[in-house]
């Protein structure tokens, strides 16, 4: 299988590493053997060898050195993305830039682009799923493609995988998570006494908040992932600004403290449900009862319940971000997508 990597920053590199440190098992376990023939990163540059592979070992070396993918012998000086997905003659493009929930683009026209060409498409970026899945969906029947997400929601916790494999023959009702770390860890923090501000200062020295943690704090993050499962799960196309959406900047410690005292826990949620025909979401900080799974999930972990007819609820806890777990992801969906088209 040859693959084209867009975007070569953490993920990139957290998915390069696993495909070297795993290339013999995933032969051996899998029948899955790849060559990387281009990867390009806006900031580094390009390489793009249709005819050869990439030694991804060599070019991690170069990157963590401080050097660039130009840098590299056989780079293109001249490459951009739809470079990339033009001249690279992959089976899969690996889309890993930037997510703008305002647009989805560059993103959704990297994938409409390879999509058009006969290229299957994994990708960890929220923009195309959240604003353009049923169009790249169509898109991807329509050339016999397959465009997987598995990464888009709580990075390599398997949640899409479970919810439209592993739980297929159910029908799923309602779900409700905790899909952004970064105010999951503010809230325990304050919980173990801090303030707003000195939690998310913290949350941003650890990594886990942007420099402007608004896309965390106020819920966009979250609500986008939340539309996401809405569409898969629901068969609901929402709009990401006319959810109701509400985050945790106005909580303070008198409210963690009173929650206490109710025996509760705040908790930033994502929530959707299916009563008939009607589909509601909405994202907001909510006082959880002790007794729910959901309450004992702590700092950056992530945790979604699903309500199904069969098995009752279900609740998935694990990693919601780090450059290999969702790097891992986009190994998942590899995977998948050579499982449905091998031979």
């Amino acid at each position: 299988m040859k693959l084209a990597l867009l975007g070569f920053g953490n993920v990139g590199q957290g998915l390069a590493k696993i495909l070297v440190e795993k290339r013999e098992h995933l032969r051996e376990r899998y029948g899955f053997e790849y060559a990387v023939v281009g990867i390009y990163d806006i900031s580094l540059g390009g390489v793009c060898l249709p005819a050869g592979e990439i030694d991804l070992e060599r070019l991690l070396e170069i990157v963590r050195g401080g050097g660039l993918i130009s840098d590299y012998e056989g780079a293109d000086p001249d490459l951009d993305s739809l470079g990339l997905i033009e001249k690279s003659g992959a089976d899969v493009l690996i889309e890993m830039t930037y997510t703008d929930l305002e647009t989805g683009q560059p993103a959704v026209g990297h994938c409409r682009e390879a999509l058009g060409r006969g290229m299957h498409v994994a990708t960890s970026n929220k923009g195309p799923a959240a604003l353009a899945m049923k169009d790249l969906s169509r898109l991807a029947a329509e050339n016999n493609c397959r465009f997987r997400i598995e990464g888009t929601v709580m990075s390599g916790t398997p949640v899409i995988n479970l919810a439209v494999r592993n739980l297929a023959g159910c029908e799923i009702s309602a779900f409700k998570g905790i899909l952004n770390g970064t105010t999951n860890y503010i809230l325990t923090r304050m919980e173990e006494g801090m303030t707003y501000d000195a939690a998310l200062e913290k949350a941003q020295e650890l990594g886990y908040a942007e420099a402007d943690p608004t896309g965390d704090v106020e819920g966009w993050d979250a609500l986008a992932k939340g539309v996401i499962l809405a569409d898969l799960l629901m068969d609901k196309e929402f709009k990401i600004k006319e959810v109701p959406r509400k985050g945790i900047s106005h909580l303070t410690p008198e409210d963690i403290e009173q929650a206490g005292r109710e025996k509760k826990r705040w908790k930033l949620l994502v929530e959707g449900r299916k009563d008939g025909d009607r589909v509601t979401l909405k994202v907001e900080p909510v006082k959880v009862e002790l007794t729910d799974p959901l309450a004992s999930v702590g700092g950056a972990t992530n945790a979604i319940t699903f309500e199904t007819d069969l098995l009752g609820p279900v609740t998935v806890v694990g990693a919601g971000a780090g450059r290999v777990e969702t790097g891992f992801a986009l190994l998942a969906d590899l995977l998948w997508i050579h499982e449905e088209t091998a031979g």
